[in-house]
């Protein structure tokens, strides 16, 4: 799997599980939704993610 279409596979995961985990558990784990979507708002302007940094270290190709 590349790169980019990895990326876009953890945020989804992270954001439903969040925002399952925000109806049926506590409220606060909105906030997460909301830390990944500015995450991924801002590397649109910048080009640069920490996720994508964690990525290429683990070996996952561009």
């Amino acid at each position: 799997m590349k790169l980019e279409a990895m990326l876009r596979m953890i945020a989804g995961v992270v954001v439903m599980a969040s925002v399952l985990a925000g109806m049926y558990v506590d409220s606060r784990f909105y906030w997460l939704t909301l830390f990944v979507g500015a995450n991924l708002f801002q590397s649109a302007f910048t080009n640069w993610c920490p996720m994508m940094t964690f990525l290429r270290k683990a070996g996952v190709r561009s």
